[in-house]
């Protein structure tokens, strides 16, 4: 059985499409990205050079690292091109009554 469960993560409001916020939740440093229409939830970390991927890009469905460049798929966290080799982590997300809420 997982010890995971939902979190409330940020109004959905404060989260308007094409924005990012960063949020920690149970010890985890958490971008919600709003991308296509969707909020998705992914680690605030690039895999491969340690930064913040919070001062990065954002487009159609994936972030950038702001180091290097590498891109990442904001729904499966797996890189899109080098310099990363290594996925992301990515965090479920609902959104209830208005809520962003991210499984951690």
């Amino acid at each position: 059985m997982s010890d995971r469960k939902f979190h409330p993560a940020a109004a959905l409001d404060a989260v308007p499409d094409g924005a990012m916020v960063k949020v920690g939740l149970a010890g985890h440093e958490i971008l919600l990205c709003h991308s296509k229409g969707r909020v998705f939830a992914v680690a605030n970390k690039c895999s491969h050079a340690d930064e913040e991927l919070a001062c990065g890009r954002m487009r159609s469905g994936w972030i950038a690292c702001p180091a290097h460049g590498a891109r990442f798929d904001l729904e499966t966290g797996e890189p899109r091109n080098p310099p990363a080799t290594e996925a992301i982590a990515t965090f479920q997300v609902r959104i209830v009554d208005g809520m962003v809420e991210v499984e951690v």
